[in-house]
């Protein structure tokens, strides 16, 4: 009939590809999500939109334009988002499980030898090499994100009020993302530029399985989203409840204070691990004291060398923060039992999240007030990373430090004469490599560890 409007073309089943195949291709991705999120997202674009070319680039920019806006590891939550379009609910399960489970049993494994033998001379010697070269990576992170998003001067002023307002007056790390983000949308109504959607590039290839103008078969309705947000619910805070009662009749609180606390991250990791982690270093160092401020700086190294979200280092804070406040458990049962719970509490939102907006999102296009809100808080993030890498060189190019007080200013400053000039040179070295010639983060972490154990061997440390 002439007068039918003709429908965009959308998949009308519930795969797109066989439920097989597309497992085998999220595990093949799984082994080489290294690199951080801009490395994994490279890796599911090489392979799901310019070798199988099952996703369309614009499309496969939209989902993760949608993504960016969530709290939680953007990589990870692309890859379940990018699962769900070509699988359903099933694919979406399937591909974010796999995206962070080769990191989850590498990191627990590697935790574990930490707590073991992280005292030995060899150990000590290598993360006295790798503690610099975390620095360096935290500094690259700050160069690359700041060139990305401060594409204006009000944007480069929002990013060094962060800063100033983490590092100097101690505001509480959601306060600066939430404000961040309203201050985003504010500026935008009188900059239009800040409106704008930046450009992304183009496709090229044949037509893929889902084009770029493809609606999804599942529809949001009601019923599906009351599903999943309960369901999401219950799965999320149930192990938190069951862990509460263990932790009564053990006399583990450390299993109810984890929970909790990663719980909340969960809903304010905007921007990235690198920007939720000075929030959980705060943490976790001086308040709950699982960790030595140092330790921090050891838990991200093993992480970077690790597949996977950079932010399952809260694994690793869990794991030692347990085995050192097991209650009457034995420790290294404690250990894991924290480890899993928190791997737990910090993924399964970035499921409910994804699964319940997605179909909205497919209905979404180009909301310029959203992106706005998504340009103030990535401004800020610029400055929360560097915070991060300050926090990060005082407690690993010094070994002491105080606290100054003056009004509203709280800031922690190095004893001058407690520098470690080897920690100084290894820095040194792991910011020319990295910045200047353009290292990859594990070849740096290599490189730095090398360098820890030669020093040890000539015994300068």
């Amino acid at each position: 009939m002439s007068g039918a409007r003709p429908e965009p073309p959308h998949p009308t089943g519930g795969d797109v590809i066989p439920l097989r195949e597309a497992t085998r291709a999220w595990f093949q991705i799984s082994l080489q999500t290294f690199g951080g999120p801009a490395g994994q997202i490279a890796v599911m674009q090489h392979k799901l939109v310019d070798e199988k070319r099952w996703i369309g680039q614009k499309r496969f920019l939209h989902a993760l334009n949608f993504c960016m806006l969530l709290p939680g590891p953007e990589a990870q939550q692309l890859a379940i988002y990018t699962g769900w379009l070509l699988n359903g609910i099933r694919g979406g399960l399937i591909a974010g499980g796999l995206f962070v489970l080769p990191g989850m049993l590498a990191l627990l494994a590697l935790s574990g030898v930490y707590v073991g033998y992280g005292e030995t001379d060899l150990v000590t010697a290598l993360f006295a090499g790798v503690a610099p070269a975390v620095i360096a990576v935290v500094v690259q992170a700050v160069q690359r994100v700041g060139k990305r998003a401060l594409h204006h001067p009000a944007l480069v002023a929002l990013a060094v009020a962060s800063f100033v307002a983490l590092t100097f007056l101690a505001v509480p790390f959601p306060v600066v993302v939430f404000a961040s983000g309203l201050l985003g949308w504010l500026l935008s109504l009188r900059l239009p530029a800040l409106r704008e959607p930046r450009p992304h590039g183009s496709d090229e290839g044949p037509e893929p399985l889902i084009s770029d103008d493809a609606l999804h078969h599942e529809l949001p309705t009601v019923r599906r989203s009351g599903t999943v947000l309960l369901l999401g619910a219950v799965l999320w805070f149930a192990p938190v409840a069951a862990f509460a009662v263990l932790a009564g009749t053990t006399g583990t609180p450390v299993f109810v204070d984890q929970g909790l606390f990663f719980s909340g991250a969960a809903v304010v990791t905007f921007g990235g691990a690198y920007a939720v982690l000075s929030y959980v270093a705060q943490q976790a160092v001086g308040v709950y004291h699982w960790l030595a401020p140092g330790e921090m700086v050891r838990g991200l190294a093993l992480a970077e060398t690790t597949p996977g979200p950079l932010i399952m280092v809260v694994q690793f804070v869990a794991f030692v923060g347990a085995y050192r406040h097991p209650g009457s458990l034995e420790p290294w049962v404690a250990a894991v039992l924290a480890s899993l719970l928190v791997t737990w509490v910090t993924f399964v939102p970035c499921f409910l999240f994804v699964l319940l907006g997605a179909p909205y999102v497919e209905r979404l296009r180009d909301n310029r007030g959203l992106g706005a809100a998504l340009t103030g808080i990535t401004a800020a993030v610029v400055g929360v990373i560097a915070n991060l890498a300050v926090f990060f060189a005082l407690h690993t190019l010094f070994d002491r430090h105080r606290t100054l007080d003056a009004g509203w200013v709280h800031v922690d400053v190095p004893v001058l004469g407690s520098w470690d000039p080897v920690a100084f040179a290894i820095t040194a070295v792991a910011l020319v490599v990295m910045l200047r010639h353009g290292w990859s983060p594990l070849r740096t972490l290599g490189l730095c560890a090398a360098l820890g154990v030669g020093i040890f061997v000539v015994g300068l440390v």
